[in-house]
């Protein structure tokens, strides 16, 4: 098991440039060894995908990820792909720089690899996990998810992981355990961002239990078929995909399970704009803009026509169960 979680000497690119040939063989080597040892990513797996998700272009510049086509319930959508450029040059990553470019232009210097994962608290099993740990546990699925931010903009992302429910049926919550928080990476010598004082780091999020339960709650290490690039959360990130952009925690270091509500980043900072819950509602109008529309990336730019915000961006039939006799205005 590696307990090491950075390591000097390796330049992991940004999204318009080269792999270094070091990074692509340490990581190309990595995934054969998961594939070879029983690891549950089979390289068989990639060609079972279904003809749509073969048709995404991938970028060629990062370690191919297996996956096969998820079956549960609203993991796939017929929509259109975001196009990787874009997908992968347009991002909210505070940790790099408040501009939506700054993290594909200052994450070069980010170490993915190696990388440990933290999980403790209120369960039987605590344990450190190294990313080759985390994917031995569940055979790698592919997931077409909307994923919406709260400026307005949406994008359609094929992300490459598994349900969160397994790492949480792993470990073993107690019955006192209501609570998931995921603490996320925070490397001054390599995130520049971290200097702003607009927000406390690391960077903290947390779901409810149900939520992090919900089989569409995923943890994503790969997306468009390869490993997740540095700014879009490499080596692991959460995926919720009925909320807004800002649940979904980059780069985890730690998740623990805990009895009380989860005091996040974003509730720290500005407490009467984002709320714990953070659920796609378009009929709740966040202080300074309304939510009621949105325009999908790489549509026509700043001209695209703005299309009609979904509620839970879509997923309501999956996950509107889970609020059921809630006050969505209060908890927002």
């Amino acid at each position: 098991m590696l307990i090491k979680t950075h390591r000097d000497g390796f330049i992991h690119p940004v999204a318009s440039e080269i792999t270094p040939q070091s990074v692509y063989r340490e990581r190309r080597d990595m995934l054969r060894w998961l594939a070879g040892g029983g690891a549950g990513v089979a390289l068989a797996g990639w060609a079972q995908r279904d003809a749509r998700a073969q048709m995404v272009q991938r970028p060629g510049k990062l370690a191919a990820l297996p996956a096969v086509r998820s079956n549960v319930d609203g993991a796939a959508t017929m929509e259109k792909s975001t196009d990787y450029k874009d997908a992968s040059t347009y991002n909210n990553f505070y940790e790099f720089g408040t501009d939506k470019s700054d993290p594909a232009r200052l994450a070069g210097k980010f170490q993915p690899t190696p990388w440990t994962v933290e999980v403790e608290g209120l369960v039987r099993k605590p344990a450190r996990y190294a990313i080759e740990d985390l994917l031995k546990l569940s055979a790698q699925e592919e997931r077409i998810y909307r994923l919406r931010c709260v400026e307005g903009w949406s994008m359609v992302i094929p992300w490459i992981g598994y349900s969160l429910s397994k790492l949480i049926e792993r470990v073993e919550p107690l019955g006192s355990a209501k609570y998931v928080e995921f603490h996320t990476a925070a490397d001054p010598k390599t995130m520049p961002g971290l200097s702003a004082s607009m927000l406390e780091w690391p960077y903290v999020e947390g779901l409810r239990m149900d939520e992090a339960r919900h089989p569409l709650t995923l943890l994503a290490f790969g997306m468009y078929g390869e490993v997740l690039p540095n700014q879009n959360g490499a080596p692991l990130r959460l995926m919720t995909p009925w909320k807004y952009g800002f649940k979904s925690g980059k780069s985890i270091v730690r998740i623990r399970f805990t009895e009380k509500e989860t005091r996040t980043s974003w509730t720290r900072s500005a407490p009467t704009e984002y709320g714990f819950f953070a659920n796609v509602n378009p009929n709740v109008d966040h202080p300074r803009w309304s939510q009621a529309t949105e325009r999908r990336i790489g549509e026509d730019g700043l001209f695209a026509k703005r299309r009609k915000t979904l509620m839970f961006n879509g997923y309501e039939s999956q996950v509107g169960q889970l609020y059921a006799g809630m006050d969505l205005r209060k908890f927002y």
